[in-house]
């Protein structure tokens, strides 16, 4: 009898001193919130779950207590309290509780990551890049001959870098087309392009558009950014259209094209009217850059808030320790409220500006993600600036909202609303 009181004891001690590690990501808290999620990650890696605390402490991390995190935490500079069985049992009850906008998502997968961008050297730097590196999150780089091979298949998330899909170069020929940099872009994708078998670029970055598209609604996660968003959006609903003058495709433009465009095509935008001047640095009447007007002092945008329960995965997009989020500049920097689709999902905005910046939507079996600039901590990121130190902005709120993106596929399936 004795022996079973001492097995009852020291089962109910154990289960009582028993630990978890809890990454907190409010704004007092959390010394770096960037690298938080490579802990997370890193986690994942090793095989373990890590519960999302939605709304709990600006959306917090829990992780099973083992020595390798602690200590990877405390290398990679990541605030983590490590806390009893009871306290995590006691932190889930309440966000359990009917009465608070709280949920507890499991993640149980460290999802494979592709990032879309050329393999030479570019004049500029994408953001998401910089960030997984700097959260030290693996990827892989991918760019049209992987996509047309059909190597997406072997990711779960991809991204896509500062890109034209309508080929016509980033509309840079007014500014840059003596730049040798531009002149070697040029020769580049052409070469490309005809080592895949098309004689435009156009038509090979339209060929890899739909694959990315199928790639979406086979179950994929994509998230764009700047002028990967509304470039690719354009090269789907010009679909079988030539749009492109002669300095880039070697013929001109086909009569009234803006008639031919086909909206019932495109993930996110509808209703726009293309730039046809190549002297332009414009696509269309989607990007916000030359019609708002806003000081800089005064440009932020706000995240909406959704039900964690039963809104799980805008909510996850949207973790952040504040709901006021910077703004920034880009080739593409926000989106005409006008030309968003009504099904999809605006999760951040400048209402008084009439932008969206931030949006979200389903295709087929898969999700995309478009946020609007290039650099969340580079207001003006122009060509040939240097690249964004993010040890100067470990805690920043727009470069969170990406990293909500690369984490998002890693959570348990199960059917939600959204």
């Amino acid at each position: 009898m004795r022996f079973v009181l001492f097995v009852i004891l020291f089962l109910t001690y154990s289960l009582a001193n028993a630990s978890f590690i809890l990454i907190p990501m409010d704004d007092v808290a959390q010394k770096n919130h960037l690298k938080a999620y490579g802990i997370t990650y890193f986690s994942l890696q090793k095989g373990s779950d890590v519960k999302w605390l939605l709304n709990y402490r600006g959306g917090s991390f829990l992780l099973e207590d083992q020595e390798v995190f602690r200590k990877e935490c405390t290398i990679r500079g990541v605030s983590y309290e490590v806390i009893s069985d009871t306290e995590a049992l006691r932190i889930l009850e309440e966000i359990q509780s009917p009465s608070q906008n709280m949920e507890a998502v499991v993640l149980e997968k460290a999802p494979k990551i592709a990032v879309y961008s050329p393999k030479d050297k570019m004049p500029w730097d994408d953001a998401v890049t910089m960030v997984l590196n700097y959260a030290e999150i693996p990827y892989d780089v991918v760019y049209d001959e992987e996509v047309l091979q059909d190597k997406l298949l072997l990711y779960e998330w991809l991204h896509l870098h500062h890109e034209d899909f309508t080929g016509q170069y980033g509309k840079f020929y007014g500014s840059f087309r003596a730049a040798p940099w531009y002149i070697e872009g040029k020769r580049y994708s052409e070469n490309l392009a005809r080592k895949l078998g098309f004689t435009k670029v156009s038509e090979a970055k339209l060929a890899v558009s739909l694959r990315i598209r199928d790639y979406v609604i086979g179950g994929g996660f994509m998230f764009a950014m700047c002028s990967a968003t509304d470039s690719f959006d354009i090269a789907l609903a010009a679909e079988g259209v030539d749009i492109c003058e002669v300095m880039f495709d070697g013929d001109p433009a086909e009569a009234n094209y803006q008639q031919k465009i086909d909206f019932t095509k495109t993930f996110a935008f509808k209703d726009f009217q293309l730039v046809r001047s190549p002297m332009e640095y414009e696509f269309s009447s989607i990007d916000m850059t030359r019609k708002r007007r806003i000081q800089r002092t005064e440009d932020y945008f706000s995240l909406q808030e959704y039900s964690a329960k039963w809104d799980p995965v805008p909510t996850m997009l949207c973790q952040n320790h504040t709901q006021l989020v910077k703004g920034f500049m880009g080739q593409t920097t926000s989106f005409d409220r006008s030309t968003v689709k009504s099904n999809v999902l605006i999760m951040g905005e400048n209402k008084s500006n009439g932008e969206a910046r931030y949006i979200h939507g389903v295709k087929g079996k898969g999700m995309w993600t478009f946020y609007g600039g290039h650099d969340p901590e580079d207001y003006t990121h122009r060509v040939g600036d240097p690249k964004t130190e993010l040890d100067l902005h470990p805690n920043s709120p727009g470069y969170r909202l990406i990293l909500n993106n690369v984490l998002f596929p890693a959570a348990k399936k199960k059917k939600q609303k959204t």
